[in-house]
């Protein structure tokens, strides 16, 4: 269920031009919302597939984190349990070794009206360095250290690696990830969204 107040948001958001003149694509802001979501996903940015269809997470990236959260993609998509709300809203271009970093202006602009209507949220995934920077406080200063402090947060914020294949490396690295952090987010996914599904 969502409230008027927050369809009203999310129509404002994706007319959002803001910063168009600096997105390579254009503006296309994605996100995914409803009042009564229990979990919160904020990632970086949507990269050029994501873009194009509008679908969060849809790509590899996206597969591995319905992996992680044990879910299809129909319970993954229904905003009623699952908010979708990245620190760029729309694909900020290609850099030197992926793409760019999501715009500064965003989460500033958006983050806060988009939280205020968001009353059930009881676990926010916090994915990669940039969600990490911009929502906790005094935390380590590698990404590995912060994603290894994750129960100093639980639950409200989980910080966790990018679920790219590009990181496949890290994973296999740091296995206590998907032995011990992993378990915890499924199971407050299975607690908490089996009403809605």
């Amino acid at each position: 269920m969502s409230s008027p107040e927050l369809d009203t948001l999310l129509a404002q958001i994706r007319q959002c031009r803001h910063c168009e003149s600096n997105l390579p694509l254009g503006a296309n802001p994605v996100i995914q919302a409803a009042s009564s979501a229990k979990l919160l996903i904020i990632g970086q940015a949507p990269g050029t597939k994501v873009h194009h269809s509008g679908i969060p997470w849809n790509d590899p990236s996206g597969d591995r984190l319905r992996r992680w959260l044990d879910l299809d993609p129909v319970d993954f998509y229904d905003p009623n349990s699952i908010a979708i709300v990245p620190m760029g809203l729309c694909y900020p271009g290609k850099g030197k070794s992926g793409d760019l970093p999501p715009r500064k202006e965003c989460a500033p602009l958006w983050h806060q009206p988009i939280l205020s209507q968001l009353p059930s949220i009881g676990m926010t995934l916090l994915i990669g360095q940039y969600a990490q920077n911009y929502y906790l406080k005094d935390k380590p200063k590698t990404l590995t250290e912060t994603v290894k402090a994750w129960r100093q947060w639980a639950p409200r914020y989980i910080p966790i690696p990018h679920p790219s294949p590009r990181n496949t490396l890290w994973l296999k690295k740091n296995p206590w990830f998907e032995q011990e952090a992993v378990p915890y987010i499924r199971d407050y996914v299975h607690q908490h969204l089996e009403s809605n599904r």
